[in-house]
């Protein structure tokens, strides 16, 4: 069976635009259609500064967003990265075989470093390694598809040099995967910015809509949501940005097409209304599962720890066995 890995890093709450970009299809498909592995991948969240209370409880939130989407732990395995060992410990080895200018080759570093410097922040070594931690999670799996976005291609691709690099030095250890990009996955963009991602590192901003925003919240939200110029509502994502960005919202909420959905509209009041309706129906049953897993913090756990268990009688195999092949003695 074919084996996938995903994973959500918890810098931030859960967004609309993780959800339908990804979350909803591996609750509705990819769960079904192989043996999947969903990951919170605490780690690669203290690559920046942080706060480690809030690193926790984005941790747990996460989790328990992902089971109130619909993941379910009796078809898939739903875990967190550090309580998993394999990943650290492979991590290193891959260090040993990447280069560093493979490090600073990827874009995301590129991006975030200047940040930081801007910041006035120090740029921590994990944020230029944090791209091999990324391919132990995949490789240690054995996993043969990476549902990803544009944005972590490059990451994916790395993923498939170590592997390579690492079998041909050291004998077949690893399979080599493959990213795929889900022909339904909605790209939602920021309501205020509709030229940038809706992304969820961001404290706060009124483009962003969260899946536990309350309804008040995501109808103001999509209601003063930017549009553009001119009067008549157009899908034409290059020259119409803003209202292109409320009619594939629309259409991934309510399935349909955002070309044909724009000849039902003559204003963007009404696209707006309709939009901000689709979204407040679409996150309804998440946000009442939510409200109920939180009510039995116990039953979230014992999925934690059992996938935690799962996952790692799945990984320890082929890490223990890249141990040996690169000429590290077993323990007695």
């Amino acid at each position: 069976m074919t084996r996938i890995f995903s994973g959500v890093k918890p810098t931030g709450h859960l967004t609309l635009g993780n959800y339908l970009g990804a979350v909803r299809r591996w609750a509705e498909v990819d769960q079904h259609r192989a043996d999947a592995l969903f990951c919170v991948v605490d780690l690669h969240a203290l690559t920046v500064e942080h706060d480690p209370g809030r690193v926790r409880r984005l941790s747990r939130q996460a989790a328990t967003l992902l089971l109130a989407a619909g993941l379910d732990p009796g078809v898939c395995t739903v875990f967190v990265q550090s309580h998993v060992d394999e990943h650290a410990r492979l991590s290193y080895l891959l260090e040993c075989v990447a280069t560093d200018g493979e490090m600073r080759r990827m874009i995301q570093y590129k991006e975030k470093a200047a940040r930081e410097r801007a910041r006035g922040g120090s740029v921590r070594l994990s944020l230029l390694t944090y791209p091999v931690l990324m391919a132990a999670d995949i490789l240690a799996y054995g996993t043969d598809e990476v549902p990803v976005g544009d944005d972590q291609t490059q990451h994916v691709e790395l993923t498939r040099d170590l592997a390579v690099r690492f079998n041909q030095r050291y004998g077949h250890t690893f399979v080599v995967p493959r990213a795929t990009r889900p022909e339904v996955a909605a790209r939602v963009m920021n309501l205020q910015e509709p030229a940038s991602k809706m992304g969820k590192s961001e404290d706060a901003g009124p483009g962003i809509v969260y899946l536990l925003d309350e309804p008040d919240a995501v109808r103001k939200k999509v209601m003063r949501a930017v549009t553009d110029s001119g009067q008549d509502v157009v899908y034409d994502p290059e020259a119409r940005p803003g209202v292109s960005n409320l009619l594939e919202i629309l259409a991934a909420c309510e399935g349909g097409d955002p070309q044909e959905l724009s000849a039902g509209y003559e204003s963007y009041g009404a696209l707006k209304k309709d939009a901000a309706d689709a979204v407040v129906e679409l996150l309804r049953p998440l946000q009442e599962r939510h409200k109920e897993l939180c009510a039995d913090p116990a039953y979230v756990e014992g999925v934690l720890r059992g996938g935690a268990e799962k996952a790692r009688e799945m990984a320890r195999p082929r890490v223990d066995e890249a141990y040996r092949a690169v000429g590290l003695l077993a323990p007695r």
